[in-house]
């Protein structure tokens, strides 16, 4: 049952990795309780950065005012109100969707490979099938994962 030069892990791999970059963009989303994770985006470590900082932390579009004393960095988390809940679910939903087609980007070069080793006769018409029902079963893997993170975080988002 030679396969040519398709690697369904390298597929799984990839599409992985779509999940996982998710899961990092989700991580970065408020929900009403204080997490260093909401901070990630904008890392230092010279003290004479504060004011840049500041600044990186008012531009991040996290919802934040923070306060400098010094060299000292003050945030002050408000709560989220109704609407900045559902604001943060639309962001949450455009971070699923891109991740989602991002996996089909990835099945879409998985069924080009199947079907050019098809169709130079790399592989029989009946293991190009099999390979496509496999693509399209890590496909929606993937895709159902998406979706219960999305689930999840829209929850989190969401519980008061």
């Amino acid at each position: 049952m030679p396969t040519g030069k398709f690697d369904i892990n390298e597929l799984k791999r990839r599409m992985q990795g779509a999940t996982q970059s998710l899961k990092h963009e989700l991580g970065g989303l408020r929900t009403g309780r204080a997490a260093a994770s909401m901070l990630e985006p904008v890392q230092v470590w010279d003290k004479s950065m504060v004011n840049a900082v500041e600044k990186a932390i008012v531009d991040s579009n996290l919802g934040l005012s923070p306060a400098t004393e010094g060299q000292v960095l003050r945030l002050r988390i408000p709560e989220l109100n109704e609407e900045r809940r559902k604001e943060l679910v639309k962001v949450a939903h455009k971070y699923a969707e891109a991740a989602r087609v991002a996996v089909r980007h990835v099945r879409r070069d998985g069924l080009d490979t199947v079907k050019k080793l098809e169709k130079n006769h790399e592989i029989s018409e009946d293991d190009q099938e099999r390979l496509a029902t496999d693509v399209q079963k890590a496909t929606d893997g993937a895709i159902s994962e998406i979706d219960q993170l999305l689930a999840a975080k829209e929850k989190e988002i969401l519980t008061v």
